[in-house]
């Protein structure tokens, strides 16, 4: 993933995201790329990054596919409204892959190119549909995995396009952990995080829910 081959360079483009605002359970406007928000993609995209945003668009993937596995079993408003939210984070990625000629495929729901998502996702369903306790931890455990991932592809980049959207997506992300951590707390459960160091889960548990352009 870090090895640098061919680097692709778009000459100077500006791309407009323009996405419908997508609200969780706390209606947070977790992405919102407004119709005047600009992006300028004229900057080297390195093979790194581009496999970064291909892996990204799965892995948000899976946070929807999964939400919609489980809202269809449960019906329960937090997994119906982030589900949409999950949908803008791909998105946001679609518009800059297509920014920058990049060919990528999105297989049917519950269909993973990458074999550790779709492991990821076949014991998600397993699970979230034995409980309304196990369906709230595994929404944890995704944007708990999501914000690592993102924060390391963020690290490793010096596209500024891909840092902003990666950056939006993680904002969302840290939404959406509080308000499925919310819902476990509601049932008289907690939440181990599973990625996150504990330290890192306590401060975005304490932060408030942020706005997200």
């Amino acid at each position: 993933m870090k090895n640098l081959t061919k680097i692709a360079k778009i000459p100077f483009l500006i791309i407009i995201l323009t996405l419908s605002s997508f609200y969780a359970c706390s209606n947070e406007d977790d992405l919102d790329f407004a119709p005047d928000n600009l992006m300028n993609t004229d900057q080297m995209i390195t093979a790194s990054e581009k496999t970064s945003l291909l892996f990204m668009l799965e892995e948000e993937k899976l946070a929807r596919d999964t939400y919609t596995y489980i809202n269809n079993i449960w019906a329960i408003n937090e997994f119906a409204n982030i589900q949409k939210s999950e949908q803008a984070h791909m998105t946001a990625i679609q518009n800059l892959l297509e920014a920058y000629k990049i060919s990528y495929t999105i297989l049917p729901e519950g269909e993973f190119e990458n074999q550790d998502l779709q492991n990821y996702y076949n014991q998600f369903v397993i699970d979230g549909a034995a409980s309304k306790s196990n369906a709230f931890q595994i929404g944890a455990t995704i944007e708990d995995l999501d914000i690592i991932d993102l924060q390391e592809y963020i690290s490793i980049s010096e596209n500024n396009a891909l840092i902003d959207v990666f950056k939006s997506l993680e904002c969302g992300s840290r939404n959406h952990l509080r308000s499925f951590v919310q819902g476990i707390t509601n049932l008289g459960d907690s939440y181990t995080p599973q990625f996150l160091t504990q330290t890192a889960y306590d401060a975005i548990l304490q932060g408030s829910q942020e706005q997200c352009n």
